[in-house]
């Protein structure tokens, strides 16, 4: 189930400025929100949510960067400066508990910050909007809402990202690694394998642009993470269209990677 939220920027309490790299927080905020509703199942969410039978982890659900209306990048203090007075926010979760939740009020009138120590901004929850689900093809057109990432460890253990556009949008290892993607989630979600033929292929509709987002900046844990915008036509089928439109194509969406919007 897809929200819209409606954010009203408080700049009173913080000002407008975030960081450049505010996904994380992003993040950190939905599992705050979902625990003071909820802390046993956004506790079981952070710490295990959805297995394959081989033990790999999902949280099925993905979110969107913020659609600012108005903004000004600030390149020497990695900021970013919102003009606009409100911004918008998509959240997509694939699991019927979590929407329950989130139809219960779980974001109903909230106030939240998102942000650092040097650059937070208070948004106030001004309106929800639950979009109908879409009826799904086996081609589908996307943008991208956040950036999408898929990488593979090599032999001494390290992700290795797409270094180009080119290889994002052409590397046949890209395409399996997304179609195992999906095969894992429908796996996790549904409790058994897909059943049906297993295929999928892209077309990049325009240029991908590359993006590297820091996560846990300033930590000791921080990593890096490239990921890619671009709009897209995904030929797989149905069912796994609706999980990648659901909980996020590719790796790491429960971070803010992967949210893809209609055309």
């Amino acid at each position: 189930m897809r929200f819209i939220i409606t954010l009203r920027v408080n700049a009173r309490k913080f000002g407008r400025l975030l960081p450049l790299n505010y996904q994380y927080e992003m993040s950190a905020a939905i599992y705050k929100t979902l625990s003071s509703c909820s802390e046993d199942f956004a506790a079981w969410l952070h710490d295990n949510g959805f297995k394959t039978d081989e033990g790999k982890q999902f949280k099925l659900f993905t979110f969107s960067r913020f659609n600012i209306p108005s903004f000004r990048i600030l390149r020497q203090s990695n900021q970013l400066e919102l003009l606009s007075d409100q911004v918008f926010w998509q959240i997509s979760f694939l699991s019927e508990n979590s929407t329950q939740t989130f139809i219960g009020g779980v974001f109903e009138n909230r106030v939240f910050e998102i942000g650092n120590r040097d650059s937070k901004v208070q948004f106030e929850v001004a309106n929800i909007e639950i979009l109908p689900p879409p009826e799904f093809h086996e081609t589908m057109c996307y943008k991208a809402l956040s950036p999408i990432s898929v990488s593979f460890r090599d032999g001494r253990g390290r992700d290795c990202y797409p270094r180009t556009p080119e290889e994002f949008a052409n590397a046949d290892w890209v395409k399996e690694r997304l179609l195992v993607n999906l095969l894992d989630k429908y796996s996790a979600f549904y409790g058994e394998d897909f059943q049906g033929e297993s295929f999928l292929d892209f077309s990049v509709l325009t240029e991908p642009k590359s993006s590297l987002v820091t996560i846990k900046s300033g930590a000791s844990a921080e990593t890096k993470v490239r990921g890619f915008m671009c709009q897209l036509a995904l030929n797989t089928p149905p069912e796994l269209q609706h999980i990648a439109y659901e909980s996020g194509l590719g790796e790491l969406n429960s971070q803010g990677f992967g949210c893809l919007g209609l055309m």
